[in-house]
């Protein structure tokens, strides 16, 4: 995930942003939003800019607003990826601590919180860092369903793995997921009957535009929510 396109356009993080609050949950400082006696919930993976950016917290809004419980977990413990530029920034550094393996064991215990309060069914959506996460998560069926949007470096192996509905959300301008990689990994789960699968690639945009768009830019926005709205969709559909 060390690719400048995973950077490009960062969101100036704020604590205060959103409709919901920051709570311990399974462990990890949580944006939780939406209403806490929901039996769906829906986990938000980010990508290495973390939890605070102004753009994710109001998906986490929106989708809670669609009645799910939604969790947004810090899982880089107060240390996302604040300026890729920075030259005392050593991002292989980072990735050695904030890897998606440790990634995935944190996140194995926000979904064990979820179910210990209630919650019957639970969706998960992972962006480039979070999309390597999830598509481990995706290989048990503690989710219902899975929704990988512009993912950093997953495997034919992974996917191989995965036992979930998912869908993956792509742009056509990426370093590490190409159109071609995603498509040839759509054709690997096509094949496989036991769940649903869905990939999607978006024109004219690059890794990174569901979060880190232009809010003045309107054709960004209206591609951003497109894939929004493809998500919500996929977990309205799945996650019940």
């Amino acid at each position: 995930m060390s690719s400048s396109q995973c950077f490009e356009n960062p969101s100036t993080l704020s604590s205060i942003c959103g409709e919901g609050t920051v709570q311990d949950f399974g462990g990890l400082q949580t944006y939780i939003t939406g209403s806490p006696d929901s039996k769906l919930a829906i986990l938000l993976i980010s990508d290495g800019l973390g939890y605070e950016a102004p753009n994710f917290r109001k998906l986490a809004d929106k989708i809670a607003a669609a009645g799910f419980l939604v969790v947004v977990p810090d899982f880089f413990y107060g240390d996302p990826i604040i300026d890729y530029n920075d030259p005392n920034f050593d991002v292989k550094s980072w990735g050695k601590v904030h890897n998606p393996d440790k990634g995935y064991e944190d996140a194995k215990a926000v979904i064990a919180a979820l179910k210990s309060k209630g919650v019957s069914a639970i969706g998960a959506a992972g962006f480039c860092w979070g999309g390597m996460v999830l598509v481990k998560l995706a290989s048990s069926t503690d989710l219902r369903a899975a929704v990988v949007l512009h993912p950093g470096s997953i495997t034919e192996d992974e996917v191989d793995d995965v036992k979930i509905h998912i869908a993956i959300l792509g742009a056509e301008i990426d370093q590490w997921s190409p159109p071609e990689k995603l498509k040839q990994f759509g054709e690997k789960l096509l094949a496989k009957s036991e769940f649903d699968s869905f990939v999607k690639i978006f024109p004219g945009v690059a890794h990174g535009w569901t979060l880190r768009y232009n809010v003045d830019d309107e054709s960004a926005v209206k591609s951003a929510e497109e894939s929004h709205l493809d998500m919500l969709n996929w977990f309205t559909k799945y996650v019940k």
